[in-house]
């Protein structure tokens, strides 16, 4: 686009700079002016390209003539295909090309300007702290956010959940007993508690077992800071990750069914 080469960052936080202007101007061409960037993605024009300048201006044109170009190209006819897709992922797919084209410019300079090893990594953290394109776009950062409040939020009842196979047995009460009028001149003989040996004895097998159990789908073993849940069908416990259940949809899941136990019933009823 015009004036995109106007100057040429030379250290790692002038590319930075260069690189969080670019994704503003991106980010705001996909959402807070979508509707204006919608109607210039005619599919009856040419190939169109989005460009995003350091001073977070946006376009909607042709690429660049002159071959080869003065920086590396955004991806090629992002109108065609805006009218043979659902909107939000026609915006989704050119989030993704655009973190593409962002990472690939900012690296360019790099390589242009000579940046070693280990300016090349202090360049990509500093992008990799900023949320992607794609994740804006998508709603993909605030559903991160959500996630950790609601996973901290639901820990109680999150592992109440998860440890439902191995029930904590709470100690019966002792009986109170009364003491009776006894004859004057002996002592009076207190009950002796009943020992708690059986009560630790289970709490440490309790334990045992926990750690011994194993996901069904990955086979690695159970840890107190991880969401499992159990099948209801086959009682095979799993993590939350490997079978795709958050805690969030456990709450709502009245019976689960692991894959396994959902196939064999699909092929059941077949």
């Amino acid at each position: 686009m015009d004036g995109a080469s106007e100057y040429s960052p030379r250290t790692v936080e002038e590319v930075f700079r260069d690189f969080n202007g670019r994704r503003n101007g991106m980010i705001k061409a996909l959402t807070t002016d979508v509707h204006e960037f919608y109607q210039l993605c005619d599919p009856d024009k040419e190939n169109l390209c989005l460009y995003a300048a350091p001073d977070e201006h946006w376009e909607v044109t042709l690429p660049a003539e002159e071959v080869p170009p003065e920086l590396p190209e955004p991806v090629l006819g992002i109108n065609f295909a805006r009218d043979g897709m659902l909107e939000k992922d026609w915006l989704s797919l050119i989030a993704a090309h655009s973190d593409a084209w962002l990472t690939g410019v900012a690296f360019f300079f790099g390589a242009r300007f000579g940046f070693d090893k280990a300016d090349r990594k202090r360049l990509f953290n500093m992008m990799n702290d900023q949320p992607s394109v794609f994740e804006v776009v998508t709603g993909a950062t605030a559903k991160k956010q959500s996630k950790v409040k609601s996973s901290v939020s639901n820990s109680s009842s999150n592992r109440s959940k998860s440890n439902s196979k191995f029930p904590k047995v709470e100690p019966k009460a002792e009986p109170k007993i009364e003491p009776k009028d006894e004859p004057k001149g002996e002592p009076k003989v207190e009950p002796k508690a009943e020992p708690k040996e059986e009560e630790e004895e289970y709490e440490e097998e309790n334990d045992d077992e926990q750690g011994e159990t194993e996901c069904g789908a990955c086979g690695e073993y159970y840890e107190a800071d991880e969401f499992w849940i159990c099948c209801d069908i086959c009682e095979t416990w799993f993590h939350g990750k490997c079978v795709k259940i958050t805690p969030a949809k456990a709450e709502h899941i009245k019976q689960y069914k692991c894959p396994s136990c959902s196939c064999s019933n699909k092929r059941g009823r077949s």
